[in-house]
């Protein structure tokens, strides 16, 4: 989150020159009424663009309205929507997105009424960047692809280059480097061409970032260096800044905290001359970091209250976020555990302000994903269905004789142990009443209650068939390598510890928990009664399931012991329930889907809920839900299959 925001801002402001403009002057000039209009309307243009739009958006808000309502009255439209466009960018500084858009589409209104090509595609432009930053994806690339369009009738080569920029922006947010890198050389191939500084520092630092997302750190620094190199020779402070910025992360990543320091702090003295709240306050969150992993808490404290105040005053709630954590860590390594607890708790709550803003995101990318690929998904949903529908068919038939007879051999054995239980518990009337109470709350808590009271009622409970049943599997990593490092008694607790909490969960949501075998958890959804909720109550059961994981990695993390790494997988079908055993009930589930789930679960990820197609069909609509599509993953005995990685929106 830090590397992506501090992204957005550097590339959003890298064209703002850096001439020290007399902000007193032009402000007299625009109080000086014997001056021109012309002169006077450039004066303040100018006061708020390189006063106010970057450093105060409040203010500027408030002269950009001044200034519209000058050029209204004197039928200046071409200023009105010069005045708009910078009302719209101080509103996306603040973070209030809906305003800036309506600003930017309004400007482009008039560009348009003008017919000034240039104005329209600067306001297409400032759309296609707020639509990106929401996360919204496919507006962004048609109205930048707009912006290009014009910017090559008119044959503004640096227009292109700059709305080509931008198309690579999208695409790195989506992940896909290879497009990315396509659209910021045929951008940087113009700034070559017309020699424009402050465009190749800026996408040299974007190419960095795009080798850096696919952890090719050596490539990576060398772009990011050779934008220092043409950032410091131009006097490029922004781009040193953010060049110096990303420099620093690399070495962070590679434990060099010595360099990491040296070009975060540089990037701070840069920001700090030119007034860049938002990059200030993030390049003292990354310096205090680095002296929290040095333990040096007292520097790590000193630094990261700083930034948590400017991020407090300017709203930025990643970089509060960062602050928090740290100056947690450094007041509970100091033993302050009260001002320690405090931070915790607004971590707490801006790390839930993020998770909510994040998934919205993914959404929107999953939107983007499902209309790019809609034709091939539409067709394969076909193909499932039937093919579900086929091998449902299948399994009734093959399954009934083996059921039938089955059923008859387990109803034989069963009504052997109730006989003996009768025989017993008839010796003593006040016996068989206490022993009653503690069959049935026994009974109850290894069996569903349906099926329990089916077998107080009838002696048996008859297996069935269910159509669409949801299959949780659950597996820690690594618990073999654990099980030889720790003693029994703690290996057993930590996983009672574990389970227990996972049977809570299994019944808040109102789904069955089946068995656990060693380290695995079965649960399911849809049975012994069905439900239209079951799906959607299993994946949020699993959802949660992996939350408390997350969460008791961090606490024993703290306490310097071990934890264990979870991967869960899910899948809808068809199955058979019935009771096994005669000592021992359990009622157990049978049939293809159950397979299928647990390859779900050995073919996740760490802290994931994956599942299959069959289930992502089912649930794809609802929209609580956000879904990652992994493609084509070899299971185990099944070949290729589709998979999903699904989030809630409020995570």
């Amino acid at each position: 989150m830090k590397s992506k925001w501090l992204y957005f801002i550097f590339s959003l402001i890298f064209t703002i020159t850096n001439a020290q403009t007399n902000l007193d002057s032009l402000y007299t000039v625009w109080e000086d009424q014997t001056q021109p209009d012309s002169s006077r309307i450039k004066a303040l243009d100018d006061y708020i663009w390189f006063g106010y739009v970057y450093s105060d958006p409040d203010k500027a808000i408030i002269l950009s309205d001044t200034l519209f309502e000058f050029s209204k009255k004197r039928g200046k439209k071409k200023v009105m929507a010069s005045a708009l466009n910078m009302k719209g960018m101080a509103y996306y500084n603040k973070s209030d997105f809906p305003n800036a858009l309506k600003q930017h589409k309004s400007s482009l209104i008039i560009q348009n009424e003008i017919g000034n090509k240039y104005g329209i595609a600067s306001s297409l432009n400032n759309i296609g960047m707020i639509y990106r930053i929401q996360g919204d994806y496919i507006n962004a690339l048609d109205y930048y692809q707009r912006s290009v369009n014009i910017h090559t009738e008119t044959e503004n080569k640096l227009g292109i280059a700059k709305s080509e920029n931008n198309i690579g922006n999208v695409y790195i947010e989506l992940g896909d480097y290879i497009n990315a890198l396509n659209y910021y050389q045929r951008s940087l191939n113009i700034y070559d061409e017309i020699d424009a500084k402050d465009g190749i520092v800026n996408t040299l630092n974007n190419i960095g970032l795009c080798y850096k997302g696919q952890d090719d750190y050596k490539k990576a620094q060398d772009f990011f260096q050779n934008s220092l190199q043409i950032a410091k020779e131009t006097g490029d402070e922004i781009g040193t800044a953010r060049a110096s910025s990303n420099i620093g992360d690399i070495y962070l990543i590679e434990q060099d905290y010595s360099n990491a320091l040296d070009n975060y702090q540089y990037c701070l003295n840069t920001l700090e001359k030119i007034g860049n709240k938002y990059g200030v306050a993030l390049s003292l969150a990354n310096i205090g970091s680095i002296y929290r992993i040095q333990n040096n808490y007292s520097k790590a404290i000193l630094n990261c209250k700083k930034s948590h105040e400017i991020a407090k005053e300017i709203e930025a709630i990643a970089v509060q976020k960062m602050a928090c954590e740290c100056l947690y860590t450094g007041y509970k390594a100091l033993g302050n555990g009260n001002i320690a607890l405090l931070y915790h708790e607004q971590m707490l709550v801006l790390n839930d302000s993020l998770k909510t803003e994040d998934a919205a995101k993914k959404l929107q990318q999953m939107e983007f994903s499902k209309q790019v690929l809609a034709d091939s998904l539409v067709q394969v949903e076909k193909e499932l269905k039937v093919e579900m529908a086929h091998q449902t068919e299948v399994r009734k038939k093959d399954k009934n004789k083996d059921l039938a007879i089955g059923a008859g051999i387990f109803f034989l054995l069963l009504s052997g142990g109730f006989f003996s239980r009768w025989r017993y518990v008839k010796k003593s009337k006040a016996v068989i009443e206490k022993e009653k109470d503690r069959s049935e709350n026994l009974l109850l808590n290894i069996l569903p209650s349906e099926i329990a009271e089916e077998l107080k009622e009838k002696g048996s409970a008859d297996a069935k068939d269910f159509e669409m049943v949801s299959i949780l599997f659950t597996d820690f990593k690594g618990f073999t390598q654990a099980s030889e490092k720790l003693s029994a008694k703690a290996l057993i607790e930590e996983i009672n510890v574990c389970f227990k909490a996972f049977d809570y969960i299994c019944e808040s949501h109102g789904i069955e928990k089946i068995k656990t075998i060693g380290d695995a958890y079965m649960a399911a959804g849809g049975l012994p009664v069905p439900s239209e909720d079951s799906l959607k109550n299993t994946v949020l059961a699993a959802l949660e399931m992996q939350s408390f994981i997350s969460n008791r990695i961090i606490e024993k993390d703290e306490l310097n012991e071990m934890s264990f790494k979870m991967r869960l997988g899910i899948h809808t079908g068809p199955v058979v329930a019935g009771i096994v055993g005669v000592k021992k009930f359990q009622y157990d589930i049978w049939g293809d889907t159950v397979n299928t789930a647990s390859r779900m679960e050995s073919s996740g990820e760490i802290g994931k809920v994956n599942i299959s197609e069959g289930t992502y069909i089912l649930l794809k609509d609802d929209p609580e839900f956000t879904f990652e599509s992994r493609g084509k993953i070899q299971a185990k005995g099944k070949g290729e299959m589709e998979m999903y990685f699904v989030e809630t929106k409020l995570q």
